[in-house]
């Protein structure tokens, strides 16, 4: 059994929707990151940086293994099924190259423009406007991949779709009403956003936790 740790968050749910696409059996145990929860001496055996999401695998090899860093997390259950990431090959390298794009690029932008345009009190227009403008190139970037390509690493869906799809639905949501500029003309995102949306494993996984 596997024990998620993890919160309402887009890295969150990466690993949720991840363990609903392999078929693996887990327990959720919610940290609430608004109570300062990932503070907690407990979590920081599992997590000691102080973030969700993190795993216990219970039936690893030598016993309950601990693993944190969303990224880390999808190629571990990928490659513990065989599943999600090619063992071998280019194809095994572009399904990395795109989902390290997303934890270097995609998730850290996209999380300082939600702090600046949203979070914070005087949400300064200069820094608002550098990750709105760096938000629209990656999302650029983005969209000419999937109009190329059915999923981000090619034909086949894997771990790279897995950990853009929360953020990409958070900005087509929340950050398109805040940051509009950062939100353009994008056929191939929006033909992608509704493709793995209606996934019923990411469905499961977006639920993940209920609080």
């Amino acid at each position: 059994m596997i024990t998620l740790y993890t919160w309402t968050t887009p890295n969150g749910r990466k690993v949720s929707i991840a363990l609903e696409e392999l078929g693996l059996d887990y327990e959720v145990k919610a940290v609430n990151i608004g109570k300062d929860e990932q503070f907690d001496p407990e979590f920081l055996k599992v997590g000691p940086n102080n973030k969700i999401p993190a795993i216990v695998d219970g039936d690893a090899p030598g016993g309950g293994l601990p693993i944190f860093e969303s990224g880390a997390i999808l190629v571990y259950l990928a490659e513990k099924t065989g599943k999600l990431l090619p063992a071998s090959g280019p194809e095994r390298y572009k399904v990395l190259e795109w989902t390290f794009w997303q934890m270097g690029g995609l998730g850290p932008m996209l999380g300082q423009l939600g702090y600046f345009a949203v979070r914070s009190k005087d949400k300064p227009p200069e820094a608002v406007e550098r990750f709105t403008t760096e938000a629209a190139r990656l999302f650029g970037v983005m969209d000419r991949q999937l109009r190329a390509n059915p999923y981000l690493a090619g034909a086949d869906y894997s771990i790279a779709d897995i950990a853009c799809y929360p953020w990409v639905f958070a900005a087509s949501t929340l950050l398109r009403q805040v940051a509009p500029d950062a939100w353009g003309d994008f056929p191939g995102i929006e033909r992608w956003l509704a493709a793995v949306g209606e996934r019923p494993a990411v469905k499961r996984g977006m639920a993940v936790p209920q609080v």
